[in-house]
């Protein structure tokens, strides 16, 4: 994990601002921005990624027939990953298609395919379970989820649990903290604060720390 923590705080796909937090669009304030599109933009790091992304699927889900990435974050790694295990890849979408096939499922599939859904960054877990879910009704068996970061918030891990879902992702936020203190991306002392908002999202009082400097 602390290798991927270092590939993305490199490239700045993983931001940490405590001292001045991010505002989410459900209005909360974060003091860690993802934005995994980047990794694509890096070759080095990509590579590094996808190829970790793939040696998880290929260790945790053995029997993985087809990738399936979320809309539309999760469809380029899903593709690379593929790739790299030779397997079938496609993609679900957050809606059905209003024209033509009405798609919502795109790649060719068929009822009893075992897929992993690949998901570049789990927060709440919404996107990876609603993927899930529209596989599982059209018959296909969902394996578990491959993600790249995951925050590790309480409510993805009860949303994944109902859902039977398992996730393994590359790297969590417990880990980017400690080495982004350990570069010196933040002080030692932003850790706790970041701990807490992981565990407590709409708590605000994580920033009473970085107020108070």
């Amino acid at each position: 994990m602390n290798r991927i923590a270092e590939e993305l705080l490199s490239i700045g796909a993983v931001f940490l601002r405590p001292e001045k937090p991010f505002t989410w669009a459900s209005g909360i304030k974060s003091p860690v921005y993802c934005d995994n599109r980047l990794i694509l933009s890096f070759p080095e790091t990509r590579a590094v990624i996808e190829k970790a992304l793939a040696e998880n699927i290929k260790r945790h889900f053995p029997e993985c027939q087809i990738v399936m990435g979320t809309s539309t974050a999760g469809i380029a790694h899903a593709a690379l990953a593929g790739y790299i295990l030779d397997l079938p890849a496609g993609y679900v979408r957050s809606s059905a298609k209003d024209h033509g096939r009405t798609n919502i499922i795109e790649g060719k599939t068929e009822a009893g395919d075992k897929a992993v859904v690949v998901e570049d960054l789990i927060s709440t877990a919404g996107s990876a379970v609603e993927t899930a879910e529209s596989l599982r009704n059209a018959g296909i068996q969902v394996l578990g989820i491959a993600s790249i970061f995951t925050y590790g918030m309480k409510k993805a891990d009860e949303r994944l649990r109902e859902h039977e879902l398992k996730n393994v992702s590359l790297c969590d936020l417990d880990t980017l903290a400690e080495v982004a203190a350990e570069k010196g991306y933040i002080a030692e002392e932003d850790i706790a604060g970041l701990m807490r908002f992981r565990d407590c999202p709409e708590d605000e009082t994580w920033m009473k720390g970085a107020e108070d400097e």
